[in-house]
């Protein structure tokens, strides 16, 4: 699954802002707890944790940096989860001082959660209203 939105700030301060994931429970619905778990600075190999909710059951889940390109790109696998998953964020500048920000959603989802109708619905659905958030904050400050 892939969204991507029109950020109006520069391309490095947005790609600063979503590789430090401990900036997550301020954009991402559902999201308790983000921590880095590595001594920094951020690289390929670095990892943290994180606590969410999802239809009200908490998910803990230790993530780890598999690819970088500072200020461009980074992308990250869940290495320990319930709910597999790998993102690829991309940043790419526009030209007048904004940005377009791409993400990449990959996973498997627990096998009683795959059955649910809808499930692929709401996981776009609230992919999408992260990246509006995101969008919004960034535009305020």
């Amino acid at each position: 699954m892939s969204t991507d939105i029109d950020i109006q700030r520069p391309a490095a301060e947005v790609f600063d802002y979503i590789a430090d994931f401990e900036n997550n429970p301020l954009w991402q619905g559902g999201m308790e707890t983000c921590m880095w778990t590595s001594d920094g600075p951020i690289a390929v190999g670095s990892t943290y944790e994180q606590v969410a909710k999802f239809m009200g059951r908490p998910i803990l889940t230790t993530f780890k940096v598999t690819a970088l390109e500072p200020g461009r790109s980074i992308s990250i696998e869940s290495i320990v989860s319930t709910f597999p998953i790998q993102v690829t964020r991309n940043v790419e500048p526009s030209g007048d001082g904004s940005c377009r920000v791409t993400a990449n959603v990959a996973g498997q989802p627990p096998l009683l959660m795959r059955l649910m109708p809808g499930m692929n619905w709401m996981v776009k659905r609230s992919v999408t209203q992260d990246y509006a958030r995101l969008k919004e904050l960034l535009e305020r400050c």
